[in-house]
């Protein structure tokens, strides 16, 4: 059974930034490698980006099971001879340091996004579209974004990271953001709200984590409530628009929310002009697709999302509490047991994510 993984990641290293241009070399990004003081805890390293330090995980092979040459890109073909064992026909990409914003200086968000997209644009050429990705665009300069934008069609992409917060000082519904919409809907480009953050942290580590659930999960349910209270999915319809490693559990309450807002007569929660008449009706009327996680309660979300909505990805690079691996295996247990429907396995793993990803 042929599978589509919309949710990979990969690990930026020194080549990503070999795309600056010259103009841009002092923003390079540099490792930072801190003494570490103790022994029992893996090494420390840092980027090292505008004057501020960013994480650069260690990964562990065996923890990972990935390689550094499968996780970094190093050797793309390994990749692909791993997702062949792995059964898996397409991965698509998201970033690891770039999951949050990194700056707050325009230039340098242009620099290292126009480097990264180029980066990834070389490293896949060679996969015959096994290995997709999503472009960044950089949301300060929304000329600039358009021609990222371009440039990442034609060279392997099939969506773009957007934050479901503020970027660029702007939040997701502001007209500041149409005209990317409507590049989307020209280019077929999905928008991809994956968990993350468009504001920068520069606080220590220690206090980030407080608020992490705030600031890094919540994001794409912004999103999600913001588009169709206000209706912009309906301005875009050619836009298909996902929310990527928050789960699914989450969309049985805010379609809920939305619809009673609906029901109270309020213009915001009519959508934008759609009419939901079943809670299935909105994820489907405003073209929304969601990751879940392989042991959610799915007969209870699909009444909430259909079959042809829910995406699944194994978070690839990622040992964290989102990673899925075998997924498709586990999936087709579930339907085994009956306990979903033996239709939903083949639309998740795969028929879903090659619509939504236009592939």
């Amino acid at each position: 059974m042929p599978v589509i993984d919309c949710d990979a990641h990969i690990d930026e290293t020194e080549a990503t930034w070999e795309w600056l241009r010259n103009e841009e070399l002092a923003f390079l990004p540099k490792t930072d490698s801190p003494a570490n003081l103790d022994p029992s805890r893996p090494p420390t390293r840092y980027w090292l980006i505008d004057g501020h330090r960013q994480p650069r995980l260690h990964r562990d092979d065996r923890r990972s099971q990935t390689t550094v040459e499968t996780r970094e890109l190093l050797d793309p073909m390994a990749r692909v001879r791993h997702m062949d064992e792995l059964g898996t026909e397409v991965q698509v990409m998201y970033p690891s340091l770039m999951l949050v914003g990194i700056t707050e200086n325009a230039d340098v968000e242009v620099a290292l996004k126009h480097s990264y997209n180029r980066w990834l644009g070389d490293r896949t050429e060679q996969t015959d579209g096994r290995l997709r990705w999503v472009c960044l665009p950089p949301m300060t300069d929304i000329p600039t974004a358009l021609e990222e934008m371009r440039y990442a069609k034609a060279n392997g992409a099939c969506g773009i990271f957007k934050k479901g917060d503020r970027e660029g000082g702007h939040w997701v519904i502001e007209e500041y953001f149409y005209p990317i919409w409507e590049e989307c809907q020209k280019l077929d480009l999905a928008v991809c709200f994956h968990t993350g953050s468009g504001i920068p942290d520069f606080s220590p580590s220690r206090l980030f984590d407080h608020a992490r659930y705030i600031s890094i999960s919540v994001p794409p349910l912004n999103a999600f409530q913001a588009l169709v209270t206000f209706g912009i999915p309906a301005k875009f319809p050619g836009v298909r628009w996902g929310f990527i490693e928050a789960g699914a559990s989450w969309v049985p309450y805010l379609v809920y929310k939305i619809m009673r807002g609906q029901s109270k007569g309020s213009q915001r929660g009519a959508g934008g002009g759609y009419v939901y008449n079943d809670p299935s009706d909105l994820v489907r009327l405003n073209n929304l697709y969601i990751t879940c996680q392989v042991d959610e309660d799915l007969p209870y979300i699909m009444k909430y999302t259909g079959e042809d909505h829910l995406l699944v990805g194994s978070d690839y690079t990622h040992p964290d509490p989102s990673e899925e691996r075998h997924f498709a295996e586990r999936l087709q247990e579930r339907a085994d047991a009956g306990g979903i429907p033996q239709s939903a396995v083949h639309r998740i793993t795969y028929e879903n994510g090659k619509t939504f990803y236009g592939l």
